[in-house]
């Protein structure tokens, strides 16, 4: 199945791919790139995973464990406007 490419700056992006990838056509520079980005994706932790890193690494606690957070009783109080609703 051939592949158009009617966008210029689309096209100019797979001159660079297939020069860069030393890929013998613009089409298989596409397929390249587009299988890295795949592979990438389906290589990447989970973000519950990345964040629990990033937790252990800064000493952060558990989420679980953080008081929950009022964001309305928050902003009346930083706008200094009473809660009428409690």
């Amino acid at each position: 199945m051939p592949l158009y490419v009617r966008d210029e700056r689309v096209n100019q992006l797979a001159e660079q791919a297939q020069i860069i990838l030393k890929a013998p056509t613009k089409t298989d520079a596409i397929r390249q790139a587009l299988e890295r980005v795949v592979r990438e994706d389906e290589q990447r932790s989970p973000l519950a995973e990345r964040l629990q890193k990033i937790r252990a690494k800064h000493n952060m606690p558990a989420y679980e464990s953080l008081e929950p957070f009022d964001e309305k009783a928050f902003l009346d109080e930083m706008w200094g406007d009473p809660d009428i609703h409690r």
